[in-house]
């Protein structure tokens, strides 16, 4: 039996108006057609909606502003429809019903009440003005200028979404929002939930956002605006829609010119208004104001990913000519990166020692490989030698304006706190900080690595080492740093199990500290 098809208008004037046919509905401007729509968007002659034998179709009609099936603007011929489609004539929406039809997807509780069927642009005008063309109130004009003031003063892209999404939740009244990002650029991408908030006095709950309303608002490209209804005739909610106590949903587009980034999902519950197609309007000129500094801040990201796998192959290179040093520089960096976090260090120093910590022994680059390489003990000549790795390494960065913060590093984790160091015997912190933790981390990996340079090539344990950190406190190394990475020992050793499998963790037997000379090759 073939069913009839409805159409509902979701947008503007034609908010909840119903068209239904079994077999033809026109759309236009004329009066004598099936669906009068009364807006400049709309060509005299819009489109038909057909039912042919395999269902229901619709044909756009050479309209000048086109037609649209969940945003994507379709071309010549026939495109088929199904249940919960969303069909724009110009700027106008309506959204497909099958009378009698039981078909996947939202539940049928589900009620789309209000679309904002809007460009980058036009979301970027909602800024300043309501969709009644009145100047925004107060508080949601704050509410909007202080999200781009959020793109300049946070340090990360996790950051942005965080302080983002607690202000729409704030100036929304929701009792929970979610930011779902899309993972690719595919057509049907994976959605990856990135930020969470609760609005004042709301409990976390079970379900933060409806997967299927996320997933229909991101594919159809509208922000939509859904109310449940409770009538116990009604079919049953889904899981996430029930437990999540969701009686009002907005799921709003995160899109720039460029290409759709996600969802922002906000919800109400029973016990609250539900949200109004003016709130909808408000959420989708958040969206678009916060958009373009979301996607700056992923190609930012992507940009340090990058780099950080550039600095990555350089580390390598130096590794390749080193049997000792392979894989030293990831576990220095790990090590030194849990110490600065254990300190409390900010975002942007972490980077940095996420950056230095892999280029930190670059200088030998420019060691020959008969010392780099050589057996045994050096030469005092030798050894001299090889101490000029920091200053080789300083050199070859300083060429490259973008690693000057990291120079620090190169030059001085070497350093002693009593002034022994080299290459510049600097004391207690006159040493740059972050080359005072990358010595603490550099020593203790040296200690615990096998040395096929040295006569007793097998790495010390681990209780070995961090007593000889604590032993050097105050004259190798930084007291605060080692106390702090003293304090992380439990944590420093199950990063050795996963970086150093095969290492010996545990001792054989009780051990006494002798002493231990950090040999200049690592």
């Amino acid at each position: 039996m073939k069913r009839p098809l409805r159409l509902r208008g979701i947008s503007g004037e034609i908010k909840g108006q119903v068209w239904e046919s079994d077999s033809l509905l026109r759309a236009g401007r004329l009066g004598s057609l099936e669906i009068v729509l009364d807006d400049s968007s709309v060509s005299r002659r819009h489109a038909e909606v057909r039912r042919g034998d395999d269902g229901w179709f619709v044909r756009d009609l050479e309209s000048t502003n086109g037609t649209y099936v969940n945003g994507v603007r379709i071309g010549q011929g026939d495109q088929p429809l199904k249940a919960r489609d969303i069909v724009q004539f110009g700027k106008v929406a309506v959204i497909v019903e099958l009378v009698d039809a039981t078909v996947d997807g939202p539940p049928s509780n589900q009620h789309v009440v209000a679309a904002a069927v809007s460009s980058f642009d036009e979301g970027l005008r909602r800024i300043a003005f309501d969709r009644n063309h009145m100047p925004r109130a107060g508080e949601q004009m704050f509410a909007l200028l202080r999200a781009g003031h959020h793109f300049v003063n946070t340090q990360s892209e996790d950051q942005l979404l965080d302080a983002v999404l607690n202000d729409a939740v704030s100036v929304l009244e929701a009792q929970r929002g979610a930011i779902v990002l899309a993972e690719s650029d595919t057509p049907d991408p994976k959605m990856r939930l990135r930020a969470l908030a609760v609005g004042q006095g709301e409990p976390p709950g079970r379900f933060h956002y409806s997967k299927k309303l996320t997933q229909r608002c991101f594919a159809s490209g509208v922000s939509l605006l859904y109310s449940t209804l409770t009538d116990a005739e009604e079919s049953k909610l889904t899981q996430s829609i029930a437990d999540g106590a969701m009686a009002s949903v907005l799921c709003v587009l995160l899109r720039t010119p460029r290409k759709r980034l996600g969802v922002l999902h906000l919800d109400r519950s029973f016990w609250q208004n539900p949200f109004t197609e003016d709130d909808l309007h408000l959420a989708d000129a958040l969206a678009a104001h916060v958009s373009a500094a979301i996607e700056s801040a992923q190609l930012l990201r992507r940009q340090k990913e990058q780099f950080l796998k550039t600095v990555t192959v350089l580390a390598q290179a130096v590794e390749l000519r080193d049997d000792y040093t392979g894989n030293h520089t990831q576990r220095v960096t790990r090590y030194a990166t849990m110490l600065g976090e254990k300190l409390e260090l900010p975002d942007d120093q972490l980077e940095l020692i996420k950056i230095g910590g892999p280029l930190h022994d670059i200088g030998k680059i420019g060691i020959d490989d008969a010392i780099l390489r050589k057996p045994g003990r050096l030469t005092s000549e030798e050894y001299e030698c090889m101490k000029t790795h920091t200053t080789k390494g300083a050199e070859i960065l300083s060429s490259i304006p973008e690693m000057g913060p990291i120079i620090p590093i190169v030059r001085s984790h070497h350093e002693r706190w009593d002034g022994a160091g080299y290459p510049d015997k600097l004391v207690a912190e006159e040493i740059p900080l972050l080359a005072r933790i990358v010595a603490v981390a550099d020593a203790f990996d040296a200690m615990t690595s096998n040395r096929p340079y040295h006569e007793n090539k097998k790495g010390k344990p681990p209780s070995w080492a961090f007593a000889e950190v604590e032993r050097q406190a105050g004259k190798q190394f930084d007291p605060t740093c080692a106390a702090a990475f003293l304090s992380i020992r439990e944590e420093i050793v199950r990063a050795m199990a996963e970086l150093l499998p095969g290492s010996e963790l545990e001792d054989p037997e009780p051990l006494t500290v002798t002493g231990y000379v950090h040999d200049p090759r690592g």
